[in-house]
């Protein structure tokens, strides 16, 4: 029995192409961008020696840049989560990076694999692209679960404020003061801009939209609410507080009662291909007597339609709104 590495090497590669963008992303930033630090990255420019203006113009050009760049071809699909996620890349940056993991890919492909050349370039392409991805949807999930968590703390140290005298921007300003990226530095611009004359509640809107969030949504209309209205602002906030953790752990509850679906789901959808690459390995010439037959392309087709189908519907089962 012949086996072929060539499907192993394929994984490998994108696994290494992947690993690669996390590696230069910790390597030109470090640790300032991390989510993990106790002192957000707001203050740590400002303990830095920056200006308060420079830090604001700084974080706005890194939360605008992205979704700035939406017209450039295959791009507009990037842009939104790279805004979520907060990529400290430039798209110019992010798009060079695409060119470098897809040449790189292609000699590896090049070196490992007998495959011909249009396949290695299409392959490599999508490697380059895929990986890219892969990595900046990981990192906007990670930061809007972190939001998430966060929000329900950062509202209850705003009543605490507004009940012992402060007025709501110095309540947003505390917030950005004590609280942990990535909410303090949101915050913190949400600061930043109130002391140069803008108003408050556009800020929160304006966050809840670019993170679209809707925990994030009912603070923006329930400070709006009150400034046109009029109201006790720690008790609405407080109430406000209460529904958010709610809410947080019943998306907790609904995400560990679906997760048996899901990982199901995941599986189903992903054993087809496994058992394909798998076949490849163990016995590379299984399809040899069948390939060269006029049903071989459009009976591919149909499977890879169905199991498009497959991915879709699963999705839609285990995706329960709260």
């Amino acid at each position: 029995m012949q086996i072929s590495a060539e499907p192993i090497i394929y994984g490998l590669i994108f696994v290494g192409v992947l690993a690669l963008v996390e590696g230069l992303y910790l390597t030109i930033f470090g640790k300032s961008i991390s989510l993990n630090s106790r002192v957000n990255r707001r203050l740590d420019m400002l303990e830095k020696g920056a200006a308060r203006e420079e830090v604001l113009e700084q974080l706005r050009k890194e939360m605008s840049q992205h979704m700035n760049s939406k017209g450039i071809p295959l791009y507009s699909m990037l842009a939104a989560k790279a805004q979520k996620a907060n990529i400290a890349f430039s798209p110019r940056a992010l798009i060079m990076i695409m060119v470098l993991l897809s040449v790189l890919a292609f000699l590896g492909l090049t070196i490992g694999t007998g495959a011909s050349l249009q396949i290695r370039a299409l392959v490599s392409v999508v490697m380059g692209v895929g990986a890219v991805f892969v990595w900046v949807n990981n990192k906007a999930t990670k930061r809007l679960e972190l939001i998430q968590e966060q929000l329900p703390d950062a509202v209850e140290l705003m009543v605490r404020s507004l009940r012992v005298g402060h007025p709501f921007a110095s309540a947003v300003s505390i917030v950005a003061n004590e609280v942990a990226d990535p909410l303090g530095s949101e915050f913190g611009m949400i600061a930043d801009e109130a002391a140069y004359g803008r108003d408050v509640s556009e800020s929160l809107k304006d966050l809840a939209e670019r993170m679209d969030l809707q925990d994030l949504r009912f603070l923006a209309v329930a400070v709006t609410i009150q400034q046109q209205s009029g109201g006790n602002l720690a008790e609405i906030l407080e109430g406000l507080a209460k529904v958010i953790r709610s809410r947080f752990k019943l998306f907790r509850r609904v995400k560990a009662i679906t997760a048996e679906a899901k990982y199901s789901g995941m599986f189903l959808s992903a054993f087809p291909l496994i058992a394909i690459v798998v076949i490849n390995i163990l016995e590379p010439t299984y399809y040899d007597e069948v390939k060269d037959t006029p049903y071989f392309i459009p009976a591919c087709l149909f499977v890879g339609a169905l199991l498009v189908v497959n991915v879709v519907f699963m999705k839609i089962m285990v995706n329960i709104k709260v």
